[in-house]
C-alpha cells in the first residue's frame, strides 16, 4: 500500500520532468547544451573550494606549529591563488549562466506562445462556444508569462544541485558513510511538505479557474474600451468593481489560508532538518577531539555539511517546483491534445477551379452541441455558378448557421453539402475555406494600418498597394482613406498611438474591401450594410452585383430592400425554408416575405 502511494507520487513527477526536458530542448537545443555545460562546471566548483580551503587551513596550522617554514608559506600562497582562480571562474560562470538563462527563458516563452497560438487556430469554432474550453485556455495563458522560465530555472538548478550533492557525498563518505543517509532523512519532511503543497495548489487552482476567469473578465470590462460607454452611461463602475472585489476576496482568502498552513508545515520540517545538521556537527567535532581529524578536516566537513544541507533544500525546492509545474504542463497537455472534430478526408479530392455545377445543400440539418434547439432542419437547395441568392428571415432563423456550414466551420448533423457533386468533407478544409470570402455581422476591426487591414484578405504576406486600392474603391472607402493623414499607411483604431477611428459604416466598408481583395469563387455577405445609410447601401449593392458577376454570391440581410435584385430569395423560419423565389414572385404569393416587406417599406414612405 505504502509502495503504491509512493509510486503514485513519483510517476507524475517523473512525467513532468520528461515533459519539461522535452519542452526546453525543443525550444533551443544549442542553448540547452550551453546551459547544461555551465551548470555542470558550477556544480563541481564547490568541491574544489572545500578541498582548497582544507589545504589552506592545514598549511596555516602547520605554520603555527613550525614557524618560518618557507615551504608552508609558499604552499599557502599557491592555495590562495587557486582559491582566487576558482572564485574568478565561478563569477564568470555565474554571469554566463544568468545571461544564457535569460535568453533561453525568452526563447522558451516564445516557443510556448507559438504552441498555444497554433492550437488556438487549429481548434474548431465549436470549442469557442464551450466554457470548459475557455477554462483550459485561460489556465494555459495565465501560466505563460512565468512558467516556462520557472521550469527552465528549476531544471538547471536541479542539475547543478545534483552534481554538487554528489561531490559533497564523496567528501562525507570519506568522513563516514552513515552521515549521508542521516542528512537525506532530515530533508525528506521538507520535500514531502513541498509536494503536498504543490498537489493542493493544483487542485485549488483548477477548482477556482471559473471564478478567476470571471474576475479577469470583469477587470477587462472596467479597463478596456469594450464596455466604456455603457459603464459611464449606466454608472456601472461601482457595481462591477464590487463584483471584482467579491471574486478576488474569495480567491485571496482561500490562498492566504493555504499559505498559512504551508508555512507552519514548512517550519516544522525545517526544524527537523536543523536537528539533523547539528547532530552531524557534533559527530565531526567529537572525531576531531579524538584526534582523528585535523582542524582543516573539521572546517571542511562543517562547510560540507552546511552546503550539503543547503543543496538538499535547494534540490527539494527544484523538485517540488517542477512537480508544481505539473499544473502548467498538465493544462498545456490538455490544451494541446484537443483534436478537431472535423474529420480530414483520407484521400482528399481536388477542389474545382472553377466551380462548374454549383453548390447544393442536400437535406441538411444541424444542431449545436450546447443547445437543445435544432438550428437547421432538412434544408435542400442548389446555387448554380454565377447565381446570386439571398436568405432572409427573423433572428435565429438559421441564416448565419447556414453560412458557417458552407465555410466548413461545422459539419452537418444530417445530410450533406456538395460542390460540383462532391461532399464538402471530401475536399481539404483549407481549399474549401480558400474558395469562400465574405463579411460577417461581427467582423473584426483590426487595429493595423489601412493597407494591412485590407491585405489580410489574402494569404500572401506581400500585397501590392494598387491591388489594395482597387479593392478599397470597389467597397467605396477609397476617398475616406485618402483623407487620413498617411493615407493607406494610417493606423486604424485607438489602441495604438497615432491611430484614427472610423465610423461603424466606414469600418464595414474596410471589411468589404478585404473580402473583395480575396477574389474567391463564393462571396458571402452577412448583414454587410447594417451600419450604412440607404444611399450608401444602394451604391454598394449596385457595385456588388457588378463585381460578383460569374461568382456564387450569398446575401444575408434583415433589410428586404437590399435583396430585391438577387436571382432568388429563400425565406427561412425556425431553420426551414418557408418560401423561395424572386422578389416579384414572393410578393405575388402574399406570404411571410410580402408581409415583412410591407412592414419595412412603411418606414421609407
Amino acid at each position: 500500500m505504502a509502495r503504491n502511494i509512493v509510486l503514485n507520487r513519483i510517476r507524475p513527477f517523473l512525467l513532468t520532468i520528461r515533459h519539461a526536458l522535452s519542452f526546453v530542448w525543443q525550444s533551443s537545443p544549442s542553448l540547452a547544451i550551453c546551459s547544461i555545460a555551465v551548470r555542470i562546471i558550477q556544480g563541481l566548483l564547490p568541491l574544489a573550494v572545500l578541498y582548497l580551503t582544507k589545504l589552506l587551513i592545514d598549511a596555516v596550522t602547520e605554520e603555527l606549529k613550525i614557524p618560518s617554514a618557507e615551504g608552508s608559506l609558499s604552499r599557502m600562497t599557491t592555495i590562495l591563488v587557486g582559491l582566487a582562480g576558482v572564485a574568478v571562474i565561478n563569477a564568470m560562470l555565474t554571469g554566463m549562466a544568468s545571461l544564457i538563462s535569460r535568453i533561453h527563458a525568452q526563447v522558451v516563452t516564445d516557443h510556448m506562445h507559438a504552441l498555444l497560438q497554433a492550437k488556438s487556430i487549429e481548434v474548431d469554432l465549436e470549442y469557442y462556444e464551450d466554457a470548459r474550453y475557455y477554462d483550459t485556455l485561460h489556465r494555459a495563458q495565465q501560466e505563460a508569462p512565468y512558467q516556462p522560465t520557472a521550469i527552465l530555472n528549476a531544471l538547471l538548478q536541479l542539475g547543478q544541485d545534483a552534481i554538487s550533492l554528489l561531490a559533497m557525498a564523496a567528501i562525507l563518505w570519506w568522513l563516514h558513510w552513515g552521515v549521508i543517509p542521516v542528512l537525506m532523512l532530515t530533508a525528506v519532511p521538507y520535500f514531502f511538505v513541498r509536494l503536498q503543497q504543490a498537489n493542493r495548489l493544483f487542485v485549488w487552482e483548477r477548482e477556482r479557474t471559473p471564478l478567476e476567469r470571471k474576475a479577469w473578465y470583469v477587470n477587462m470590462l472596467l479597463t478596456q474600451a469594450t464596455a466604456a460607454k455603457e459603464i459611464r452611461l449606466f454608472d456601472l463602475g461601482p457595481r462591477l468593481r464590487q463584483w471584482f472585489q467579491d471574486a478576488r476576496s474569495v480567491l485571496r482568502r482561500e490562498r492566504i489560508a493555504l499559505e498559512r498552513r504551508w508555512a507552519l508545515a514548512g517550519l516544522a520540517a525545517q526544524l527537523i532538518g536543523v536537528v539533523g545538521v547539528f547532530g552531524v556537527y557534533g559527530f565531526v567535532a567529537f572525531r576531531t577531539f579524538q584526534g582523528l581529524l585535523t582542524v582543516g578536516d573539521l572546517v571542511m566537513f562543517f562547510q560540507t555539511v552546511q552546503r550539503a544541507s543547503g543543496f538538499l533544500e535547494s534540490l527539494g525546492w527544484s523538485v517540488s517546483r517542477l512537480y508544481e509545474s505539473n499544473l502548467f504542463l498538465t493544462t498545456l497537455g490538455e490544451f494541446l491534445s484537443i483534436q478537431s472534430r472535423l474529420p480530414k478526408p483520407a484521400q482528399p479530392k481536388a477542389f474545382p477551379r472553377p466551380i462548374t455545377q454549383g453548390l447544393t445543400f442536400d437535406h441538411v440539418s444541424f444542431q449545436y452541441s450546447h443547445e437543445e434547439r435544432v438550428a437547421i432542419r432538412d434544408l435542400t437547395f442548389t446555387i448554380k455558378p454565377g447565381e446570386h441568392i439571398a436568405f432572409v428571415g427573423a433572428n435565429g432563423a438559421g441564416k448565419t448557421t447556414l453560412v458557417k456550414l458552407l465555410c466548413r466551420l461545422y459539419d452537418p448533423s444530417g445530410g450533406r453539402i456538395t460542390i460540383d457533386g462532391e461532399d464538402l468533407r471530401d475536399y481539404p478544409i483549407a481549399d474549401v475555406r480558400g474558395a469562400v470570402s465574405g463579411v460577417f455581422q461581427d467582423f473584426v476591426k483590426f487595429q493595423f494600418s489601412v493597407k494591412d487591414n485590407i491585405a489580410l484578405g489574402v494569404s500572401s504576406p506581400d500585397v501590392d498597394l494598387p491591388d489594395v486600392t482597387r479593392a478599397a474603391k470597389q467597397a467605396g472607402v477609397h476617398e475616406t482613406i485618402e483623407r487620413l493623414p498617411k493615407g493607406y499607411e494610417s493606423v486604424l483604431g485607438k489602441l495604438f498611438d497615432g491611430g484614427h477611428e472610423l465610423s461603424i459604416g466606414e469600418w464595414q466598408k474596410v471589411a468589404l474591401a478585404r473580402a473583395f481583395l480575396r477574389d474567391s469563387q463564393i462571396l458571402i455577405l452577412d448583414e454587410p450594410t447594417s451600419a450604412m445609410d440607404a444611399k450608401a447601401e444602394a451604391e454598394l449593392f449596385g457595385r456588388f452585383h457588378e463585381l460578383a458577376k460569374g461568382r456564387i454570391a450569398i446575401l444575408i440581410s434583415h433589410r428586404l430592400s437590399t435583396v430585391k435584385m438577387v436571382d432568388r430569395i429563400y425565406v427561412l423560419d425556425e431553420g426551414r425554408i418557408l418560401e423561395s423565389g424572386s422578389h416579384d414572385e414572393l410578393m405575388r404569393c402574399h406570404g411571410l416575405y410580402a408581409e415583412l416587406f410591407g412592414i419595412q417599406s412603411q418606414y421609407y414612405k
